[in-house]
């Protein structure tokens, strides 16, 4: 019987009523990604602070600094919406909500989620969706 299956396992996790299937496996993914993230956003905060430290009024290690400030930030709202999606899959695990596609209400297979365990549709969904905006992107 595999991480997915119904009945017992063995693990203290109960299999989720909406899906029939245990999600315990892709819980403990999502809670060590999470922890991950977080891990690496407290050395790079330490990693900003030891710069400030070291300031010099140079104008091309000032640009430098931006650009590398700027690049930063970009990755940390990255970061923050993982982290957002992370708890909310998390969430959808706890209320028996998750592995079923917010779109068509079929349950989402197994290998797209250990694949991507924040996905909230199934693959043909997806890929509808994609298809939708590439339409209305202009050429």
């Amino acid at each position: 019987m595999d991480e997915f299956s119904s009945g017992s396992s063995g693990q203290d996790s109960p299999p989720q009523p909406s899906s029939g299937r245990d999600f315990s496996r892709i819980e403990r993914l999502l809670l060590d990604q999470r922890d991950q993230i977080l891990k690496e956003a407290g050395r790079v905060v330490g990693i900003g602070v030891a710069n400030v430290a070291g300031l010099t009024p140079d104008p091309t290690d000032m640009a430098t600094r931006e650009e590398h400030e700027a690049f930063s930030l970009r990755l940390k709202e990255r970061e923050k919406n993982l982290l957002r999606k992370i708890d909310l899959a998390i969430e959808r695990i706890k209320e028996g909500d998750f592995g079923i596609c917010e779109e068509c209400g079929e349950p989402i297979e197994e290998k797209r989620l250990m694949a991507r365990p924040v996905t909230t549709l199934c693959i043909d969904c997806k890929t509808l969706q994609e298809i939708q905006e590439n339409a209305k992107r202009p050429s």
